[in-house]
């Protein structure tokens, strides 16, 4: 099978909302796996124990952690997401950017033509861009 490599977004009670988000804002995504902490499981019951939702051919893990942190994303790291339209862009900027916040705004780059970087409402940073043919 061979070696597999998926970014794991730890939330605190989040990841359910977060994932409607994130199949909201994506034409090409579906959750392919939920699976939830029960009764007697080590988080809280109903909330994520592991999930996984396909962006693309790109797959990206979810989880509610029971442990509190003190930590929480930062834009070091994002979600680099190339899509075919400008059109798209838009529209995943549009619900992505609600009640999170704008990098950089939606428009022309030197290296894009059509780019965007946020951080979504649950503070996951994305940068959203145009694909460039090769």
């Amino acid at each position: 099978m061979g070696m597999t490599v998926a970014p794991f977004l730890m939330f605190e009670g989040d990841a359910e909302e977060a994932l409607g988000l994130y199949v909201s804002a994506f034409e090409d995504a579906e959750v392919v796996e939920d699976r939830r902490f029960g009764k007697d499981g080590a988080g809280a019951e109903g909330t994520i124990e592991a999930a996984v939702l396909r962006l693309g051919e790109q797959r990206v893990r979810l989880f509610d952690s029971p442990v509190e942190h003190a930590f929480g994303f930062t834009p070091a790291v994002s979600l680099f997401v190339e899509l075919d339209s400008a059109a798209e862009v838009d529209a995943a900027f549009e619900k992505l950017s609600a009640g999170g916040g704008v990098l950089m705004g939606l428009g022309e780059y030197p290296f894009s033509p059509h780019f965007a970087w946020i951080n979504d409402p649950f503070g996951v940073s994305w940068q959203l861009t145009v694909k460039i043919a090769s």
